[in-house]
């Protein structure tokens, strides 16, 4: 199984869901992509892409170069989409980043879009799910939820920085933040110089 479903959230940090959907193509996976509409705005302030839905993917800004994998975007309204459906296979499900509001729904079973429908989905079937949530600092609702998604399997990632790598730049944090993420699905990748 080489598919994978990637949801970026309205929350801070846009350019690490951005590095893991390069890698994961990169490492020549299906991906299945839904942006949120305030993570659109979001990403834009954060990083220069602009990017609209309605008119299509605009999968050649989004690859940013990489050649390998598929890529297959959604909008959030798309609930007949096929990652809103457990017969529909995949090997694991990233939120990054995750805000609070998605991290909630999900929590919650609350699932009014097809980002949420597709965690609920993912977590229903078994499959890993991977959130990596934006937020500082976490009030006690926050861990309440991270909590009770942690208790039944869901990989709680939020990008806590690490210097053991010596990063120089603002791209070696996301990085290294997109490759534990990575780690957290058991997916091998060289994203980050390691500890020796």
């Amino acid at each position: 199984m080489r598919r994978y479903i990637l949801g970026i959230s309205g929350a801070s940090g846009q350019a690490i869901g951005i590095k893991l959907l390069r890698e994961l193509l990169g490492l020549d996976f299906d991906v299945h992509l839904v942006i949120s509409g305030h993570a659109l705005q979001i990403l834009a302030q954060e990083t220069g892409l602009r990017l609209c839905l309605d008119k299509g993917p605009d999968e050649e800004t989004l690859r940013g170069g990489v050649r390998n994998g598929r890529l297959f975007q959604y909008r959030q309204e798309e609930m007949e989409a096929p990652i809103a459906s457990g017969s529909f296979k995949t090997k694991a499900m990233f939120i990054a980043p995750c805000s609070m509001k998605t991290l909630s729904a999900v929590a919650g079973g609350y699932a009014s879009n097809l980002l949420e429908r597709a965690a609920d989905v993912t977590i229903k079937e078994g499959r890993k799910l991977v959130l990596c949530p934006r937020e500082m600092p976490f009030s006690a609702i926050h861990l309440e939820n991270m909590l009770k998604l942690a208790r039944i399997g869901v990989s709680v990632a939020p990008p806590v920085a690490a210097f053991y790598h010596e990063p120089k730049t603002l791209e070696d944090m996301v990085d290294f933040f997109a490759g534990k993420l990575l780690d957290s699905a058991g997916i091998e990748n060289e994203t980050f110089k390691r500890w020796q």
